[in-house]
């Protein structure tokens, strides 16, 4: 009878221990670190100042006398009444209703100019982006004297066209349309690039393919460019009535306000009530009503703009 012989089997390896505190020992920790002083710096300069900032709307605080007295909704239900208050909004979203389109066309016209690639292209591009690194305060006071009625070159060119000639900084009905030239003047070469970055992430090869069906140029246009510049548009458009709405410093040096506050803007008004009549309670409110109306506007643009990706 042949001897039977059974093969030992191979021993088991053991299970690789899990590693404790993984998350601590591995590259989360290390990319934590890098974080860290990013995020130390927001919570010291951005988030506890704007939760100081929050609990000082609720108060009568005034920064003479350095007195706090807690008031509720007071401040709130003040300024839902305050016809100053309700006027320098309306200036605020009729600069974005205007600026808004009109730069947004001239920022993508620009761009799609010096996308193609021609001798003086890098002149161009630099030219048009001059304005965005003037300082605010030399370009409102260069417009100023453009705008002057007496020597200015806007009423000399009026002049040459035996048109009449206005101040355009004196006239409530022209102030806040010589502010929206200057502030489109002044940004729309930064939009111009951020359009640019868009059309050069269109692949070529869409483009090739739509001549060899016969597609025009204005076919192409609306069915390549725009439509694969959709969130390129969605940022623009969302920055552009941030910017927009939050307008300040080119009314402060251009008009400081006037003429009979027909300039003055949301955030201007802010900055008298808090800083120019010491209202710190008051002013405070009214800036997270504004934050709260830019927030609110800022997620319903980006819902439709999402709604429209192909």
């Amino acid at each position: 009878m042949a001897s039977t012989t059974t093969a030992a089997k191979p021993a088991a390896k053991p299970l690789p221990k899990k590693r404790r505190n993984s998350f601590w020992n591995g590259e989360e920790m290390t990319a934590w670190w890098f974080v860290l002083p990013s995020f130390a710096l927001l919570m010291i300069f951005v988030f506890y100042p704007m939760l100081q900032a929050f609990i000082i709307s609720f108060q009568n605080y005034n920064l003479v006398g350095g007195t706090r007295t807690f008031v509720g909704l007071d401040n709130y239900r003040t300024l839902m009444t305050d016809q100053s208050f309700l006027a320098s909004l309306r200036h605020s979203f009729y600069f974005a209703v205007i600026v808004i389109p009109i730069q947004t066309c001239i920022s993508l016209g620009m761009a799609l100019l010096i996308q193609k690639k021609v001798a003086a292209t890098g002149l161009f591009r630099t030219i048009y982006f001059i304005p965005v690194v003037v300082s605010t305060a030399v370009a409102a006071t260069v417009f100023k004297l453009i705008y002057n009625k007496e020597y200015g070159l806007l009423n000399n060119f009026l002049e040459l066209l035996h048109l009449p000639t206005t101040n355009f900084l004196s006239n409530p009905d022209t102030a806040m349309n010589g502010v929206i030239m200057l502030g489109m003047w002044k940004a729309v070469g930064f939009f111009m690039i951020i359009f640019l970055a868009g059309l050069n992430n269109i692949p070529t090869d869409l483009y090739e393919a739509a001549r060899v069906d016969g597609a025009s140029k204005l076919q192409q246009f609306f069915r390549i460019t725009l439509p694969l510049l959709n969130r390129t548009t969605a940022f623009v458009v969302i920055i552009t009535t941030i910017d927009a709405i939050k307008i300040s410093g080119l009314v402060f040096v251009l008009t400081n306000g006037g003429p009979n506050g027909a300039t003055e803007t949301a955030v201007f008004y802010i900055y008298q009530m808090a800083f120019k009549q010491m209202q710190m309670g008051y002013g405070t409110a009214a800036a997270f009503i504004l934050f709260a109306i830019v927030l609110v506007i800022s997620l319903v643009q980006m819902r439709l703009f999402r709604n429209q990706d192909y």
